[in-house]
């Protein structure tokens, strides 16, 4: 990944994720986010079908939701599923400052359909980590710039943070990295992140 093709991998892992097959968008937050199941398998799918990462998503042929967790392009063990879910509970983003479990956004659906494909292939939940806090840095560069900037002040090279650290809500929230910046002036890259195709 690079910058120049951080945006084309995004939208690719964002198609990924929306349409493997994972229950985490057929019983997570996607169809109980207020709290309520769905009671039929079409109110879960109109519940889904409402936020940026499904509504958003323009390029599939007919309705998005069409393809929403229909394809089996990774199949998970129960080990694997359960690594995908706890490290997805894990992973914020500051655009919607939700978790990736809650893929309500293009990046969090890319994240999501990221994190199944490292946990298909073999990939240790602290490498999961790793990976993710590159990928989020290319996806939000001045956030993580800034980020960088916070810890050094603190005495942290960025090359020595902690990725789940840096990834959670303390940090890559929206909420989190509002009080960062409450204490340190934004860095400003060439290229921005944020929501949007």
């Amino acid at each position: 990944m690079t910058q120049e093709n951080a945006g084309t991998i995004l939208n690719l892992l964002w198609a990924f994720g929306l349409g493997n097959k994972n229950e985490i968008l057929e019983k997570g937050p996607m169809v109980n986010y207020d709290g309520r199941e769905a009671g039929s398998p079409a109110e879960a799918l109109a519940k889904a079908g409402n936020f940026a990462s499904t509504g958003g998503w323009t390029l599939a042929k007919g309705n998005a939701m069409d393809h929403y967790s229909k394809h089996s392009f990774v199949t998970l063990t129960p080990d694997q599923q359960a690594m995908v879910e706890r490290v997805a509970k894990n992973i914020y983003r500051p655009c919607c400052g939700n978790s990736t479990y809650f893929p309500d956004c293009n990046h969090g659906m890319a994240m999501l359909g990221l994190l199944e494909l490292l946990a298909s292939n073999g990939v240790s939940e602290r490498d999961m980590y790793k990976i993710a806090l590159q990928v989020n840095s290319y996806w939000f560069p001045d956030t993580y710039l800034t980020i960088a900037k916070y810890m050094e002040l603190k005495g942290v090279p960025w090359n020595k943070v902690d990725p789940k650290e840096m990834l959670g809500a303390d940090y890559s929230s929206g909420s989190g990295y509002r009080k960062i910046l409450e204490q340190v002036a934004p860095v400003e890259s060439k290229s921005a992140g944020g929501c949007g195709v």
